[in-house]
């Protein structure tokens, strides 16, 4: 029943942009913290951005910081990740994640972004 669907990944150049989507459905979407994690290949999972359930309050890696953004509609059950000025180092699976407090974590199931010229 609950779902979370990514979508929106791709191969782009070095400095391109993308976005990614992630509809979720199954569960009160307003009340749940939103993240967004990358794996690159051989890598552990990293988390890249959250957004909160409360005043949409935002936080990135370092190594993101001033590229990414994240955002959220709960009128669309929607968390978006837009990604601006793309690295090789970016590329990854992409992975939404809603989560409530430390009693529920949800998971989508990854959309591959390539950053390769």
């Amino acid at each position: 029943q609950v779902q979370l669907v990514e979508s929106g990944g791709g191969l782009v150049q070095p400095g391109g942009s993308l976005r990614l989507s992630c509809v979720a459905s199954g569960f009160t979407f307003s009340s749940y913290t939103l993240k967004w994690y990358r794996q690159a290949p051989g890598q552990g999972r990293e988390l890249v951005a959250v957004i909160t359930s409360v005043r949409d309050s935002t936080n990135y890696a370092d190594s993101v910081k001033g590229r990414f953004t994240i955002s959220r509609d709960n009128a669309k059950n929607m968390v978006y990740l837009q990604m601006d000025s793309l690295k090789p180092e970016d590329t990854a699976v992409y992975y939404c994640c809603a989560t409530y407090m430390s009693l529920n974590a949800y998971w989508g199931q990854g959309t591959q972004v390539t950053v390769s010229s």
